[in-house]
């Protein structure tokens, strides 16, 4: 396959959303901000681990976007040291200083009105520039099966195919509702080609439209929350907003990724590894059993 020479250099995080299925925690913690323990037994920020993997897969710079009200707190932990930081043993205040060394290459942006997922990966159209870039969810959290992150499987697919690309993983019926869903054929080697994105469709509608052939009945294919996306994008969903075109009152992103499959092409990879979703408390919780073993 033809070698695609633009490196994707920027990561864009959304995390400007109000938490609200993780209430009441969510009034005083913002929920990126909940605790992971990892392998090693660090108990980290869920958007720590988020930014660590897109910087450990080459990404350069890294847009996290926030509520405004929200700065502060997200640029403490990045960028600043802690008033007890004497205090800390020196293994403890090495970690501090490789935060900081990460918080250097972390840009906040902001949403000011809290519209929908959308509308806060509009909001770092500027940051972003016309240059391709990657997508990671707020609330997700990833785990390889093999040598290469998930996150490199994703761009090194796009490097080969000189398409949009978006990483999806096997869900049962029972959990469509919950994700952005879609359908296509199975080539080979994992790619699938795309006919149709849903945002969150009902089990009847993913039977009759999201099927892909070769697959168990009522297994479908779900985002996976890692994305590698042209700057056409932003066109989409300019439009949209511009038009006010709103899905169950917000900015969708599903919408905007249907329109730019069909324009320029996308191509879709089955990843090689587990995805955890941290935005709800059954599955949170399930999470921090889940990950420490991955």
């Amino acid at each position: 396959m033809k070698e695609f020479t633009t490196k994707v250099k920027k990561a864009v995080i959304p995390v400007a959303g109000f938490g609200t299925r993780m209430f009441p925690a969510t009034k005083v913690v913002k929920k990126e901000l909940f605790p992971i323990i990892d392998k090693d037994g660090r108990a980290k920020p869920i958007i720590l681990i988020i930014v660590e993997e897109a910087i450990n897969s080459g990404i350069e710079e890294v847009g996290i976007v926030v509520q405004k009200n929200d700065i502060p707190v997200f640029r403490d932990f990045f960028q600043v040291l802690p008033s007890y930081y004497e205090k800390l043993s020196p293994d403890k205040q090495e970690y501090c200083q490789y935060l900081q060394n990460l918080g250097s290459k972390v840009t906040f942006l902001t949403q000011s009105e809290q519209v929908g997922y959308g509308h806060a990966v509009f909001c770092a159209k500027d940051w972003v520039g016309d240059q391709p870039f990657l997508l990671l969810l707020g609330d997700h959290i990833y785990a390889s099966e093999v040598k290469q992150s998930c996150t490199n499987q994703i761009l090194q697919i796009y490097a080969q195919t000189n398409q949009n690309v978006i990483g999806v993983r096997i869900i049962s019926g029972t959990e469509t509702h919950h994700y952005g869903c879609i359908g296509g054929n199975l080539v080979a080697d994992g790619l699938i080609n795309i006919d149709a994105i849903y945002e969150k469709p009902y089990l009847n509608f993913a039977r009759e439209k999201l099927h892909v052939a070769g697959m168990k009945e009522d297994e479908f294919l779900a985002v996976f929350g890692i994305y590698v996306l042209t700057a056409k994008i932003f066109d989409y969903l300019e439009e949209n907003i511009k038009q006010n075109a709103r899905e169950k009152g917000e900015f969708q992103l599903t919408s905007c990724l249907d329109k730019l499959q069909k324009t320029e092409g996308m191509t879709t990879y089955l990843v090689k590894g587990k995805c955890f979703d941290t935005g709800m408390p059954d599955v949170y919780w399930q999470t921090m059993i889940d990950y420490k073993f991955h």
